[in-house]
């Protein structure tokens, strides 16, 4: 979605480095934490990160999310992990969660964003803590992810002539860093790493197409958490397309997980599963939503959904959320 007025092409009139100090000291602080379970950073999704607020402007985004997998990756082999009810009903691995992005514009290239937020996992498939079918869960705040960015490129584009198919596109830098939550860490699939990390990434959107009836574009999201604690670091990767119809967007893509180290999954035949301190974690998904941003007060209102199709260590989760983004000028 074009945020229109997000970011002025004026440079900034002084580099807010007081903030790169403090970010920086905090995420030494970090070091010694303890890390554990799959990865469930709260993350915006389809490269959103790559449009910043204006000078001054707050963004508060509630995102609310759901999933559930009924399968499983031990390594590379799959397998069923429903518990079915004499009556029929089924239970898998479910996560409910919610949390808030505040996104800040603290200059006219830079941006500050905290994302905080609750959730719980349950299942009964797993022998674990007691009898087959008995309903397990863990809950407590998400790991907390929160970063500095900082506008490298502004796409050049002007719709009202001729497209530009090879212009520059907007390109933002984040320099992020991750707080472990406080659910059980040695719960299997527990709904995040525990894991302090650092994790400096790039997202790019450019619009490469007016169709005339509406604007075509990319989006790239990549990034490298460094896990401090446990070493089986991971590479973020989420590439895909925009449309964008007036204040409406429709947005498809791929997102790959890649752990670069790290221990296997085991499930024994009594349904014991060995949930290794530093798994490694792998998957390919495809993602898809579509938000509307109102065109006077710019509020914007969304739906997504992530779908694992393949995996090493991990479960083929099925995603849908939904969030509101409101915009708030608290600073001229």
């Amino acid at each position: 979605m074009d945020w229109k007025g997000t970011v002025d092409r004026e440079e900034v009139q002084g580099q807010p480095r007081r903030f790169w100090r403090g970010f920086f000291f905090l995420v030494l602080l970090l070091g010694g934490l303890q890390v554990e379970a799959s990865e469930n950073v709260p993350r915006m999704p389809f490269a959103m990160w790559a449009e910043l607020p204006k000078k001054g402007e707050l963004r508060v985004t509630p995102f609310y999310q759901e999933s559930e997998a009924y399968h499983m990756w031990v390594k590379s082999k799959y397998h069923n992990v429903t518990w079915k009810k004499p009556d029929g009903e089924r239970y898998g691995i479910d996560i409910t969660q919610g949390f808030i992005a505040l996104d800040y514009g603290l200059a006219d290239r830079w941006a500050l964003d905290l994302n905080i937020g609750y959730t719980t996992v349950g299942w009964r498939y797993f022998t674990n803590y007691g009898p087959q079918g008995k309903s397990q869960s863990t809950s407590g705040l998400m790991d907390t992810g929160f970063g500095v960015r900082y506008l490298v490129w502004d796409e050049e584009r002007d719709f009202r002539g001729k497209p530009k198919l090879w212009g520059r596109p907007r390109l933002v830098f984040r320099a992020g860093a991750v707080v472990p939550g406080s659910f059980k860490k040695d719960f299997p699939f527990a709904p995040g790493t525990r894991s302090a990390a650092i994790e400096p990434g790039i997202f790019v959107r450019k619009h490469f197409w007016d169709t005339g009836f509406g604007q075509l574009g990319m989006y790239l999201d990549t990034a490298f958490r460094w896990n401090r604690t446990t070493a089986n670091d991971q590479w973020l990767l989420g590439i895909g397309f925009f449309c964008q119809i007036k204040g409406w967007e429709l947005d498809v893509g791929y997102r790959r997980l890649h752990s670069t180290s790290g221990d296997d999954l085991k499930l024994y035949p009594n349904h014991f599963i060995y949930y290794p301190r530093g798994v490694r974690e792998i998957y390919d998904a495809v993602e898809a939503g579509f938000s509307y941003t109102t065109p006077k007060r710019r509020i914007r209102y969304g739906f997504w959904t992530r779908t694992v199709l393949d995996g090493s260590n991990t479960d083929a989760k099925f995603w849908l959320g939904g969030y509101v983004s409101v915009p708030f000028q608290i600073r001229r």
